[in-house]
């Protein structure tokens, strides 16, 4: 039943038995290797993928109140995006904002105008945020719509002191300013009365919203704020008949506005660099700026 193979045919097919299995053995350790190796592309790739460091800190922004409304809504929005940051935003006026990031217990000094004399080789770093119109605000009970730029000066400087020099009924006026370190101040004193002095009568309010709560309190009263504090319970009268607006500022027949800026001391480091660059972003800029009445910061540069 058996075939017996010679001693020369046993031989044979037992060398090629031994020489297919050493080269089925070569063959799975070459795939082996081939998929253990990452190609070097990947290897490249792998090594230049970017580690991403959550923001953490605190920020503190102080000065401007006409700015407040602006950058405490910023805050809101910058930290419910990075839960780790906190950034506490006061007033006190644009020079207590500047005084503050100098001197270095603020991060961020907030001014509606530039640093004076004394502060110009502190190292301060200026970022621009918005514009802010500005507009003198009487009480609802003045017959008055619109005074000349020389009107208004004449008033503040304490020239004009009866509604009924300037085409109002028979009231004294009632002045209202804002304190010395007030941005505000300092622009309309700029722009309105063309760098003179303020009269010394009248009352003083530290921030914005006071002084539009007082103007609205007063009878025969005036002040000023920017915009975006301005309500249905005063009334923003017109300068040379002209009524704030984008459209007015950008074409220049309206001039009192302000350039709203974020001053650090040297270049902004995180997280004041991150929440700066967020309120100068394209999105930012695009809405929120406008929905709080502002306008924005490259506005009159395009």
């Amino acid at each position: 039943m058996f075939k017996f193979m010679s001693k020369k045919g046993i031989t044979f097919t037992l060398s090629a038995v031994l020489m297919m299995g050493s080269l089925v053995g070569c063959g799975a350790k070459t795939d082996t290797k081939n998929a253990a190796s990452p190609t070097p592309a990947a290897s490249a790739a792998a090594s230049a993928a970017p580690t991403k460091t959550e923001l953490s800190g605190t920020v503190t922004a102080s000065g401007s109140s006409a700015l407040l409304p602006l950058v405490k809504q910023a805050a809101t929005e910058f930290m419910e995006k990075n839960p780790k940051v906190t950034i506490n935003v006061t007033a006190g006026g644009s020079g207590t904002g500047i005084k503050n990031v100098a001197d270095g217990t603020s991060d961020i000094g907030n001014s509606d105008v530039e640093p004076a004399a004394e502060y110009k080789d502190k190292g301060l770093v200026d970022h621009q945020v918005a514009i802010a119109p500005f507009a003198l605000i009487v009480n609802k009970d003045v017959k008055v719509d619109n005074v000349t730029k020389q009107q208004a000066a004449d008033i503040y400087m304490g020239k004009v002191t009866n509604w009924k020099e300037v085409g109002g009924n028979d009231a004294k006026i009632v002045l209202v300013h804002r304190p010395d370190s007030s941005g505000s101040r300092t622009l309309v004193k700029q722009i309105i009365l063309d760098g003179k002095e303020f009269t010394k009568d009248g009352i003083t309010q530290e921030n914005s919203g006071a002084m539009k709560t007082a103007v609205a309190g007063q009878s025969s009263s005036i002040g000023y704020v920017d915009t975006p504090y301005i309500d249905d319970t005063v009334k923003a009268l017109k300068i040379d008949n002209v009524a704030f607006s984008e459209d007015n500022i950008k074409n220049g027949t309206y001039k009192l506005f302000g350039v709203e800026h974020m001053y650090t001391k040297g270049e902004a480091k995180d997280p004041a660099k991150a929440f700066i660059a967020y309120i100068t972003s394209k999105e930012f800029q695009g809405k929120q700026v406008r929905d709080l009445k502002f306008l924005p910061a490259d506005l009159l540069k395009k």
